[in-house]
């Protein structure tokens, strides 16, 4: 209670000027955000003008912390698993090192003008409590914990772990939402039958989506799908289900804008998940993943993608397959932060200056 009552004595201390009241950490959690056409207080992450970057306890772009998505318009939360991992692990690091390289984040997107701190209540909401010994058990875990998000009705942006964990989260999304569709960015089209014996793992996802009909086929489309295959068309099945199949090859030396604005027609004003694969883009620019395969997207790519998906009904996003060891530097972690804020700017209702 001293706490709280500190905190907003501080609060009514500061001026009315923006960039002072975000003097300190503490302030920035309960400080009214005056730029709001509403007047309502919003999370506001701390100016790395007056706080630096290195202090405090790691959150998604140093937004404040809270135990359930209640009260939030959008949530970062963090899915820390690999074990359904085909080959290089260390994924299940992936949410806390995004955390680590998101303080770099600032609170507007100087590209698209793009103001969510002004228009959403968003915070992070932590990990789901994963089973690292039990792929099935997680699932589980990963679907009742997305259901009671979903129940807020709040819009989850997921931080992964290995690209499994979209099959669970779709799980819970179709039970709210109904079929949805889906933008996929991907190396990989994740719609195998069986891996050794296995029916759920990372390559299998979007396989068991569209036995269980969660998916509107229709509204599918895979981007930056490449690499070798075990048949001479690894994506007939995409294909016979009705998906929208872009290759690499498609998105070489080009602007995926022309191509987004086809996607935005196919989508129509039906709800869209957007899951995004680290392994899209290509290995020199993001090294620290499990499968990675040469000849992929650029990062301008990348944002083209998501900025694209603006006037979407998005109802979920997530960037996955993040594995920090396999990257010293944390440009794969930093740059999958970018696109998650990415990400945020597009969600529906968020104000633009």
């Amino acid at each position: 209670m001293f706490s709280l009552w500190r905190n907003l004595n501080r609060t009514r201390a500061v001026s009315a000027d923006f960039s002072s009241l975000r003097t300190s950490r503490s302030d920035a959690l309960c400080v009214k955000n005056t730029r709001t056409y509403s007047g309502k207080r919003y999370n506001v992450p701390p100016s790395a003008e007056f706080v630096a970057r290195v202090s405090g306890i790691p959150t998604m772009a140093k937004l404040p912390f809270q135990e359930t998505a209640e009260g939030l318009d959008a949530a970062f939360v963090g899915v820390p698993i690999d074990t359904g991992t085909s080959n290089r692990p260390g994924a299940r690091f992936g949410p806390r090192q995004i955390r680590v390289e998101s303080a770099m984040l600032r609170s507007y997107n100087s590209g698209t003008r793009a103001a969510p701190y002004e228009s959403l209540m968003v915070a992070d909401i932590g990990d789901v409590n994963v089973n690292v010994y039990d792929l099935k058990d997680t699932c589980k875990r990963i679907r009742e914990a997305y259901r009671k998000i979903l129940a807020t009705g709040c819009i989850p942006l997921t931080m992964g772990g290995d690209h499994t964990i979209a099959y669970p989260i779709l799980q819970a999304i179709a039970e709210k939402h109904g079929p949805v569709g889906l933008v996929h960015v991907d190396a990989h089209a994740d719609t195998s039958d069986v891996v050794l014996g296995e029916k759920i793992g990372h390559g299998t996802p979007f396989r068991r989506c569209v036995e269980e009909g969660l998916l509107d086929c229709k509204r599918v489309v895979q981007i930056g799908l490449r690499g070798t295959g075990y048949s001479a068309d690894s994506y007939e099945w995409s294909r016979a289900q009705g998906f929208r199949v872009v290759q690499a090859e498609e998105c070489w030396f080009k602007s995926l804008a022309p191509l987004m604005a086809e996607v935005r027609g196919q989508m129509g004003s039906g709800p869209v998940y957007l899951s995004f694969d680290i392994d899209a883009l290509d290995p020199g620019f993001a090294p620290g993943t499990g499968t990675p395969e040469i000849a992929g997207l650029t990062p301008i790519q990348g944002v083209e993608i998501i900025r694209g998906c603006r006037g979407l009904s998005l109802v979920g996003c997530d960037l996955v397959e993040v594995s920090p060891p396999y990257d010293t530097t944390g440009n794969t972690a930093l740059t999958g932060a970018n696109l998650l804020f990415e990400m945020l700017c597009v969600l529906p209702n968020v104000k633009y200056h």
